[in-house]
């Protein structure tokens, strides 16, 4: 682990590079008291996007521990994004939580971070180091979003196509350049579906789901609900909230939200 570097900016973060496997993970970290805060963003979304900006500066005035990182073929890390899987993100963002964090973290998941953030959660409970995670904030969490949200949707041209070139290409509303969606993450999204039954995540839970998401429907964000403690999920809709859940009212939630997850947990 690489942890030299100078601030990047007013927040004091230090600029990293990990080593997980043969791919080079670019990381931010800040120190700070505990319980920090781990962002993990979304599908082809890098460290550096509005919602991780404000955490970091929110974290920064709280004098909170932050953490953000950019999964393989994204942002500053190295690797190619058509290799990237469910599970290869999930090892390197497991990584930086065990080799840059200090203490226990509030998981902050965006979108497909959303799911990451579940299979962290799981894959900890498993070795025992559940005390490493004390709270989760997930935004337009997408878990499952292969088996659940795309494949009901796929014409058979297109599931022709994932099988024939091995991937699909569409329009990106984001984005100039098109989202690709591979047969290997399609494949290897089955292996880590989290809605399949009870999520013990021995902490609290808070949800942030906007009702005019395009991408992710409100009715996904309840599912979820039911696959977790009733008692430990606060679950918060938002009318008019688009799936980035970045105007100013959004991020204001999202920082609040925060602040109820530190209160609760300290």
């Amino acid at each position: 682990m690489d942890t030299t570097g100078a601030p990047t900016n007013a927040t004091n973060e230090i600029a990293g590079r990990l080593d997980v496997g043969d791919v080079s993970i670019a990381y931010r970290h800040a120190k700070g008291s505990a319980p920090g805060l781990m962002w993990l963003g979304g599908y082809r979304s890098d460290m550096t996007g509005t919602k991780a900006e404000v955490l970091a500066a929110h974290a920064a005035q709280n004098g909170l521990q932050f953490t953000r990182h950019d999964y393989s073929g994204h942002g500053l890390s190295g690797g190619e994004f058509a290799d990237g899987t469910i599970s290869l993100w999930l090892a390197q963002s497991l990584a930086v939580l065990d080799q840059v964090t200090e203490g226990p973290q509030i998981l902050v998941g965006s979108s497909m971070g959303g799911w990451i953030t579940l299979r962290m959660v799981q894959e900890l409970n498993r070795r025992g180091d559940r005390g490493r995670i004390a709270g989760l904030l997930l935004i337009a969490p997408a878990p499952d979003f292969t088996s659940d949200l795309m494949q009901p949707l796929l014409s058979r041209k297109q599931k022709e196509q994932i099988e024939t070139l091995g991937y699909l290409e569409e329009p990106s509303q984001y984005s100039d350049q098109p989202n690709i969606y591979t047969r290997a993450l399609f494949e290897d999204g089955e292996q880590n579906r989290v809605l399949t039954g009870l999520i013990d995540t021995h902490c609290p839970v808070t949800i942030i789901q906007g009702m005019a998401d395009p991408d992710v429907p409100h009715s996904h964000a309840l599912k979820l609900v039911e696959h977790l403690p009733a008692d430990n999920v606060t679950l918060s809709l938002v009318p008019d909230g688009d799936h980035r859940l970045s105007r100013p009212q959004d991020l204001d939630l999202i920082t609040r939200s925060v602040s109820s997850l530190v209160e609760q947990v300290r």
